[in-house]
């Protein structure tokens, strides 16, 4: 008994990383090795791949675009729906649940049916192929995600505290940037995670949105591809790289996160 009670979560963790390591595997290959036989460990070790994209602009440049349009979602997302929350979890007014349900249907909508206004409204304002272009676009997403998200929290946080910083002579804005946010971190590192992995893993309006300055390494990815088949090495590679922010933006909030599935609407 006592033997199945890490023997189980230990064979559970190794299944959850067995695709990871086969990745990390295949990056380190050929793609002659990886299509010409099936082996636990390279053959013929290379850093190649890694160099190809660490080398070459295109590649590099994709992920510093997908960065930099991901973090400026997950900031303006998060500031959007901070004073939004707090208005559906203090205050009481005509429609408030119905405008809530509202919002959290944008986020079930498919991106496929904002790909072609988006891309009109854009090309027709100026910011096709820009990064602000795709980070606005993902706000239709993330900003209901994230006001749900936090109104949970902020519903947490008894109202006797709003009243109680009003009496000792707070005003507004330092009652909630001094008082009320340090309440509800762990909500809002919860919100940012969220928010930056569903803009991060996002493709579709990525692609659609950007040509050339702006391109994200999905679209990238996609270059790989020709009359010989895919470079299934150097996509390997690629995708053991687009793993590591999403691995270091949960070393930093995994205790909010852990507070927010225990405490929050996550």
């Amino acid at each position: 008994m006592k033997r199945a009670t890490w023997l189980v979560p230990t064979l559970y963790i190794l299944f959850l990383m067995l695709p990871i390591y086969w990745l990390v595997n295949m990056s380190f290959k050929t793609t002659n090795e990886i299509l010409g036989s099936f082996t636990l460990f390279p053959n013929d070790f290379t850093f190649e791949n890694y160099m190809v994209i660490f080398t070459d602009q295109s590649w590099y440049m994709g992920y510093f675009n997908s960065m930099l349009y991901v973090s400026m979602n997950t900031v303006i997302s998060v500031a959007a729906a901070l004073p939004a929350a707090y208005a559906f979890s203090r205050y009481r007014f005509l429609g408030d649940k119905h405008l809530f349900f509202w919002l959290l249907t944008n986020r079930m909508a498919p991106p496929a049916v904002f790909a072609l206004p988006f891309f009109q409204f854009y090309s027709a304002v100026g910011l096709f192929d820009t990064h602000i272009a795709v980070a606005l676009a993902h706000c239709l997403f993330n900003i209901p995600l994230a006001v749900w998200i936090l109104e949970g929290f902020m519903s947490g946080v008894p109202k006797e505290l709003d009243e109680t910083a009003y009496v000792d002579g707070y005003s507004f804005p330092k009652f909630f940037f001094k008082i009320f946010l340090p309440t509800i971190k762990s909500g809002i590192g919860v919100t940012a995670f969220f928010c930056f992995m569903f803009s991060w893993v996002e493709l579709l309006l990525a692609k659609n949105l950007t040509a050339v300055d702006a391109k994200p390494i999905a679209a990238t990815m996609t270059r790989t591809a020709s009359t010989a088949g895919y470079e299934l090495g150097l996509l390997a590679a690629a995708g053991v790289l687009t793993i590591i922010p999403g691995a270091i933006v949960i070393y930093f909030v995994r205790n909010y996160i852990a507070k927010g599935f225990a405490l929050g609407r996550v």
